[in-house]
Order: C-alpha cells, then structure tokens, then sequence
C-alpha cells in the first residue's frame, strides 16, 4: 500500500504530531484479552464532531493513494469513477507522504457529507525484520525484545503510543469515534519468531488502546504475511491476543472480493474485510488521473437499504418487468385480451402518486386511467396515445431528484432507477431492492453501452437524464 521502493527515502527531522481531542466512547468491540492500557486525559476538541462515523456499514469500491487528492479531483471522481471509499494516510512517521496539505477537517467534512467513506490509514513503526524500513532518522521499528516477560512489552508500548497518536490526528481533522483507523503493516517475513511476535503483541496493543479510546481498530498487510500471522493467532492462539475488528488484506489477484486462500474463510465475517486486489497504477476519470491502489470492501452490515414505503395501501411496485399497457382489445372470435393487472395497478399507483389520477387502484386500465396516463405523457412532452409504452414508463418510474448513485448506494432513489432500468430492458430484470450491487451495475453498464454514454456503471447526470426522457437505444 505505502511508497513502492522506487520512492525516495529522505532523511528527517521529526515532524510535530496533530494534537486534538480524545473523546470516550464505549463500543460493543469484542476484546479477546485485555491488557490494561494506561488511561489518556481528556482534551479539548479542535474539529466538528457532527461528522458521521466512517466507513460504516458498506459493501462496494475504494482507492487509496500516497497524497489526499484535491477537493477538485474528489468533486470529478465522485460523479464519473466507481469508487465510494477512499484511503488516506493520517499519521505515522513511516508514511512516504508525509505533507497531506489537502487532508483537513474541511477536506474530511466535505468528503462526508457528499457520501465518500473515509479509510484513515496510520503507518508507524514497522515490523523488526521489515528490510524497508526505517524509512527516516525518526520512525523507529517495532522493538523485537522479548523482555524479562517474554512478552514483548516495548512493542506493546508502541503500539500504545501510535494508537494515542492515530486518534489524536484522527480528531484534529474531524474524524470521530466509533470510526475505523487502519494501522499499515507493510509485508515482512513473519517466519520470525521474534519479529512475528513483536508485531502481534505491537497490533494488539494498538487495538486495545484504540477500543479505550472509543475507535475501531483496523489492520493492513500482506495476505502472506501480516494478515495470515494474524489469522493463525486467531486459530491457533485465541486467548493471546486483541484482534483487531477488521482487517485489510494485500492481495492483487484482481479479483474485486474479499477472498483469499491465504487465511480461513471464516475468519471477519461477516463485516469484516477489504481487499486491496490492485496494486499502483494510474487510473482516469472526469478526465483526472489519480496513481492508486483499488480495493474491494464488505465492511459492518455491509449496503443496505432502509425498508422500502408502502405505495397506495400496499400496492406492488417492484416489478421485475413492466410491460406496456393498452385498452382491452376485442378479437374477431370475441376473445378478449387486457393488460396484466398487476403492470396496471402499479401505472395507476404512480399516477395517484404524480397526483393525477385519483381513482381505484383495481387493476383495470379504464378510460379515468388512461385520461391520467395521457396526463402524464403530455407532461413529458410525449404524444399522448391509448398505449402507455416502456418509454412511457422509463419517464414515470424514473421521475425524481437527480443523484450520483454507484455500487453500495441504497434507498429509494437506487430503487427508482432499478425499476426505470426493467422498463428499459426487455431481457435480463435486476431485483428492486434499494441496493445498487452487482445486477444493477450491470444494467446500468448495458444502458450506458446501448446509447454510447461512458459506461462506468455510475448513474451521473447523463445517465439519468436518459432515464428520464425514456431512451432505449
């Protein structure tokens, strides 16, 4: 994740720590062993403690990158590229970047409130055996001294400290409690007892401290070496240590999951994972170039949508299909044949809802219906006809605010262009959940392709708009 060894590895003085607020917080965080952590005073806070707690529950795409991007280049990623979460490195004196100029409350707040998930990354000492580092004259490795104890009491101490130290940096720039902070343990051979065990007692303590400081602890290393050490402690050990909650695995098999056959599939799930499954590399969207890794996360309860409304009194509006209504048609024998009762409850549904039609909800396109379903195509400047088609719906059941929606956005708005995207579409229906996942990006994918708009699978203003006017091809 941090600098590959092509960077430069200047020699430093040290730089001064963040200082902001520690704040309390008691979370139902399970704590395996506890090992007392010295208490830490109260601070006075010196950023908003209005902002949402980060990641939170999502299941989606990241990025994270050495320097925090430009409020600019957030601002153009959000509406063109896939990604939702955004890795940042916050503190610790083994971070290559060390100047974030664009990493402030005001940078954190903004990024918040638009929808962007947080990853706050710290990179501190570093793993004894760890060949790149130290990286300056000031980030010290993690102590491999045993102790008379044997266990490992100054690794523990600093991983104190860098915990003290993440929450601190964490609060200056508005980042509160019950967030994830992600300690970045860069690979190392973990087939060293000393060096191994340096840095579990290390990872231990700087979960247990972050859980006294009201935080939730994070872990990022290799699938091979940091995450599989702490996994067999899970396994193997499991009254040793403090695991941390979550945990971000190194694996770039580009596979956009949280899998890996270096540990057990058991293991933080569910709710418990990101994968990082590419490594640096350039990517472009809205025309801005970011150098970053991609990762993939399934984090707390993952996206989901709150319980979807009841429409007029129950009726069903997440059809799979929405097919074209007509009047009753007579044939030459006598027969009859009437649209399906359950396309036209839901039509005259959304017309009640549009307030146009004020009706029964009966399942029977009459002519008080139709009036209505001509109401509405003259509203969107279409020509109104006895036929209420599946362009007729797109503009129906996508009417509505315009919003940036991307895979692991949820709520009504997701469900409004899954059920525009099945009138679109006569082949494959995506589920009306509230969640945009896999089937939904998909077909968004598939519209954007059959009408050349840049198929990211973002809904962006294009993309609604096509929506809206009812476009198929």
């Amino acid at each position: 994740m941090d600098a590959p060894t092509t960077r430069r590895r200047p020699r430093t003085t040290p730089r001064p720590r963040l200082l902001a607020g520690l704040a309390a917080l008691a979370l139902g965080a399970s704590v395996l062993v506890s090992h007392a952590a010295p208490s830490t005073p109260r601070i006075a806070l010196t950023a908003s403690t209005q902002n949402r707690v980060t990641p939170g529950d999502f299941t989606g795409y990241g990025f994270d990158q050495c320097h925090t991007p430009s409020q600019k280049a957030m601002d153009t990623w959000w509406t063109t590229s896939p990604f939702t979460a955004v890795g940042v490195y916050l503190s610790g004196n083994s971070r290559a970047c060390r100047d974030q100029p664009n990493l402030t409350s005001t940078w954190v707040s903004t990024q918040l409130q638009r929808g962007w998930r947080i990853l706050p990354i710290t990179l501190g000492p570093q793993a004894s055996c760890q060949p790149r580092f130290p990286r300056y004259d000031d980030d010290p490795k993690i102590n491999p001294k045993p102790g008379s104890t044997g266990l490992y009491p100054k690794a523990a101490a600093q991983g104190v400290a860098e915990a003290k130290s993440a929450v601190a940096a964490a609060q200056a720039v508005g980042i509160v409690a019950g967030s994830t902070l992600w300690y970045d343990l860069e690979g190392f051979d973990a087939t060293k007892t000393a060096c191994r065990e340096s840095a579990l007692r290390f990872l231990s303590s700087w979960t247990e401290q972050l859980h006294a400081l009201g935080y939730v602890s994070g872990v990022y290393s290799s699938a091979g070496s940091g995450i599989k050490m702490l996994d067999d402690a899970r396994v193997e050990r499991p009254d040793a240590f403090t695991l941390p909650d979550a945990i971000w695995i190194a694996r770039w098999d580009g596979a956009a999951n949280t899998s890996t056959s270096y540990i057990r599939n058991d293991g933080w799930r569910p709710g418990g994972r990101v994968k990082q499954y590419q490594g640096g590399h350039d990517e472009t969207w809205g025309g801005v170039t970011i150098n970053i890794d991609r990762n993939f996360l399934q984090l707390g309860r993952g996206s989901r949508a709150p319980k979807a409304p009841e429409h007029c009194g129950g009726t069903d509006l997440d059809l799979r299909d929405f097919t074209a209504v007509r009047p009753t048609r007579t044939a030459a024998d006598g027969t009859t044949t009437s649209s399906d009762p359950a396309v036209v409850s839901a039509l005259q549904c959304r017309l009640t809802e549009a307030g146009l039609y004020k009706g029964r909800i009966d399942g029977v396109y009459g002519a008080t219906t139709q009036t209505a379903a001509n109401a509405w195509q003259q509203k969107v400047g279409r020509t109104a006809k006895p036929k209420f088609d599946r362009r007729d719906w797109m503009t129906l059941l996508g009417a509505g605010r315009v919003r940036v929606l991307k895979f692991g956005s949820v709520g009504e708005d997701v469900r409004r262009v899954q059920r525009a995207l099945n009138a679109a579409s006569t082949e494959s229906q995506v589920p009306v959940s509230g969640v945009f996942g896999l089937a939904t990006e998909t077909a968004v994918k598939a519209y954007q392709a059959r009408l050349d708009l840049p198929a990211g699978g973002v809904l962006d203003a294009a993309t609604w708009a096509a929506l809206q006017q009812g476009l198929r091809n």
